[in-house]
């Protein structure tokens, strides 16, 4: 067998059967040809080459091989190897693709997914697969699939537009030619010399089936039932029926039962009703129906509907291919706190399914990859298993993100504008981790214009004179209001202003200053690994004058940080005193040393037991743990670790958006276990760049004792340690040799 590798074989491929109006809507387009294994001119491949404008999903004898390409943008498109040596048969095999092209429209198609006016299929192989003749490939044929749409899922917001209306096809399905397109009708983008290689690989597909209650419905009537997976899941469905002409059948696909005053069990079928999005099928003529929709599913539960006409149905089989990135996790621990367990548990199926092709905030609604949210999970996928090719991923993509002002739009790919200023910060962030786990040059030099263009932006809309000089000023404000959005965190106490503190109704909010700190901050450390020295130097003093100005200008009587200029008044602003405290500015403001570490810990402790604070919610917890260890304070995550453990308590399997705000079921900035617990409880983290330098320091906290192995691009380290009864810890590390020696703080550790 042969592998192809001569790309001037390759060619964008689509059906002679398209029109003016196919270009204007989601359509499907199917692909088939036949590979002879036995053919004795021609050795067939191991592999072939495929992309799509702007799906594909590829099938061997029927069997699902991949999907793809890997999303991209108008910049970038990715080329996959598909290996499919392995699943041809001596007999004659059947080669299928289909091909899902969305209209660039995002109106009426998927936000995430960039495609061209002129879809295409593009295929490198031997000549037996491509045989061309008069412009048209000879042993390949076609078909535009009229019969399925793909509807907006909400009237408002729809970035998906996944889900599928199929109706009853009365004509019979009549196969076209296939025409082979000039590649100088393709955009450049789509120049097979402009193509990448995927730089992640293939997602997994593990097979599943579902147990069915009823195997057959009678005729004229309806059945109702609820499958479970037990879990929330990313899943390409399949349902398998026989005969049932005129049937209809819906597909529900839900995260859990929910309650008329909102979510609690989440099994609660006798309190609580599963809602959610559908798709929707009628059964035409025929004695065995598949019913497979395009884009893979997420759930827990699927109620299915069967309303029959003349004709009874059968229900031969329902099974679900499992999806996701292939995360192969590395750590694990186990702490004094049993209680932990199935939060750990929860929180590594929460980044599993927010891992796809990119990361996602939430496989079920929207499925964009927002760069806080990123920032979190590739720090997550770090801790448990060294992996850094989606975040590599992720950081390309956000630079290709940035505006012409500096910001970055804050979810992409996408082709909407999205952008809340705050967030292109953690993009600063989210390079520095990188720095510090990987020390990889040349992702920080790609990255440092990126940056330098962020923190102009926030140099430029500083205020320079008047009573605010020195703080950012307001830029933006509460979400669709405006094109820019403040959202800081779905704080209870912010919901009316969309995730904004009050105080962005009236003037500067605080918490961008102390983010601008913090980008400058962790922007100096990344210039000085490249050897520039001179804007590091720059970027620390800017900091210490926007410090200065928040110090002088949001500070209350008491020594606290208010959320915007400790000036505006209740009778300028209009808001009780109160509403101006939040612990999030307490937090940000111990973590860029604004506040000393004694004020910072009074303020921080003052914020947990008293009221009158607005509290960080699930998203901002990672931040608020960084201050109670920085603090001395460390034991007070056993409260928070309460969030989560009603999350356990509510037979949640995923972590939710917010304690607040739980429309999404599974958010993946809340997989907070899995940094905590290898990195601080167990104290493994990097102390240099690249992991030079390790840093063993665990931090206790409330816990009496916890061990496990944590995988780092280091090495293996496996720790374990136990407090005595005197109070003190004794604790042990075994690892390699080559890993010991880059060990710079240990404590007092015993090594075995």
């Amino acid at each position: 067998m042969t592998v192809i590798n001569d790309k001037r074989n390759g060619k964008w491929i689509w059906t002679a059967d398209w029109t003016k109006e196919d270009s204007k809507l989601p359509r499907l387009v199917w692909f088939y040809t036949e590979i002879r294994s036995k053919s004795a001119k021609e050795e067939m491949p191991d592999a072939i080459r495929i992309t799509a404008d702007c799906r594909y999903k590829l099938y061997i004898n029927g069997k699902l091989l991949q999907y793809g390409p890997a999303k991209g943008d108008h910049e970038v498109h990715y080329l996959d190897t598909a290996e499919i040596g392995s699943f041809l048969t001596s007999d004659i095999n059947t080669l299928a693709v289909a091909v899902l092209h969305y209209p660039e429209d995002p109106g009426v198609g998927n936000h995430s997914m960039f495609s061209s006016d002129i879809p295409g299929l593009y295929i490198e192989g031997p000549d037996t697969i491509l045989a061309e003749e008069n412009s048209a490939l000879s042993n390949w044929e076609s078909f535009v699939d009229r019969t399925v749409s793909f509807p907006r899922e909400e009237v408002r917001f729809a970035p998906l537009q996944i889900h599928e209306i199929r109706k009853k096809s009365e004509e019979e399905r009549i196969l076209q030619s296939v025409i082979v397109r000039r590649e100088e009708e393709m955009p450049a983008y789509l120049h097979r010399e402009n193509m990448a290689d995927r730089p992640i690989p293939q997602m997994l597909l593990k097979e599943h089936e579902f147990s069915l209650p009823v195997s057959k419905v009678e005729p004229d009537s309806k059945e109702e039932f609820v499958l479970s997976a037990g879990e929330e899941m990313c899943a390409f469905i399949s349902l398998c029926v026989s005969k049932g002409e005129g049937a209809r059948i819906t597909l529900l696909y839900s995260e859990c039962y929910e309650q008329e005053n909102g979510k609690a069990d989440r099994t609660d079928s006798m309190n609580g009703s599963l809602q959610g999005y559908s798709d929707q099928f009628v059964i035409g003529k025929g004695e065995i129906s598949l019913l497979e929709p395009y884009w893979f599913r997420t759930f827990r539960f699927i109620k299915v509907t069967i309303e029959t006409a003349s004709e009874a149905l059968t229900l031969d089989s329902m099974t679900y291919l499992e999806t996701g990135y292939p995360l192969e996790v590395r750590t694990e621990v186990t702490t004094s706190d049993g209680t932990l367990d199935p939060v750990w548990d929860i929180s590594l199926r929460t980044l599993r399914r927010c891992m796809q092709e990119t990361y996602v905030d939430c496989p079920y609604y929207e499925q964009l990859q927002y760069v806080e949210d990123t920032r979190l999970e590739i720090l997550y996928t770090y801790a448990v298993s060294g992996d850094d090719r989606l975040a590599r991923k992720s950081i390309r993509e956000f630079a290709r993100a940035q505006r012409p002002d500096g910001l970055l739009n804050c979810s992409y790919p996408n082709k909407c504008v999205n952008v809340i200023p705050g967030f292109s910060v953690y993009y600063i962030l989210m390079v520095y981790d990188h720095m510090m786990y990987f020390g990889r040059p040349e992702v920080v030099r790609e990255a440092l214009p990126v940056i330098r263009k962020i923190l102009q932006y926030f140099d430029q809309n500083t205020v320079k004179s008047g009573p605010f000089a020195g703080l950012v000023d307001k830029t933006g404000g509460i979400n669709e209001q405006g094109e820019l959005w403040s959202f800081i965190d779905w704080a209870q106490e912010w919901m009316d202003t969309t995730g904004m503190p009050p105080a962005g109704l009236h003037g500067p909010i605080t918490m961008e200053s102390l983010l601008y700190i913090m980008g400058l901050q962790k922007a100096a450390q990344l210039e000085e690994y490249a050897g520039e020295k001179d804007l590091a130097e720059h970027d620390r003093a800017l900091a210490q004058k926007v410090q200065d100005a928040v110090r002088r200008l949001c500070m209350d009587e008491e020594g606290f940080l208010t959320d915007g200029p400790a000036t505006q008044t209740t009778s300028e602003a209009g808001l009780p005193a109160e509403s101006q405290r939040s612990q999030h500015c307490q937090v940000f403001g111990i973590l860029t040393g604004t506040i000393g570490s004694e004020e910072g810990r009074r303020n921080l402790l003052r914020s947990i037991t008293e009221e009158g604070f607005a509290r960080c919610s699930v998203a901002m917890c990672y931040y608020l743990f960084r201050a109670l260890e920085q603090t001395g304070l460390y034991e007070y995550t056993d409260r928070y670790w309460d969030v989560w453990r009603q999350m356990v308590r509510n037979h949640c399997t995923t972590c939710v958006e917010a304690e607040f705000y739980a429309r999404s079921e599974c958010h993946a900035w809340g997989a907070l276990a899995l940094y905590e617990l290898p990195s601080t409880v167990l104290g493994v983290r990097p102390a240099a760049p690249g992991y030079a330098k390790i840093s063993l320091r665990p931090v206790p906290g409330y816990l009496q004792h916890a061990s496990g192995k944590v995988h780092t691009p280091a090495g293996d380290l496996e720790v374990s340690w136990e407090k005595e009864e005197d109070g003190s810890t004794r604790a042990k590390v075994r690892c390699a040799e080559e890993v010991r020696e880059k060990i710079v703080e240990s404590g007092e550790f015993a090594y075995a």
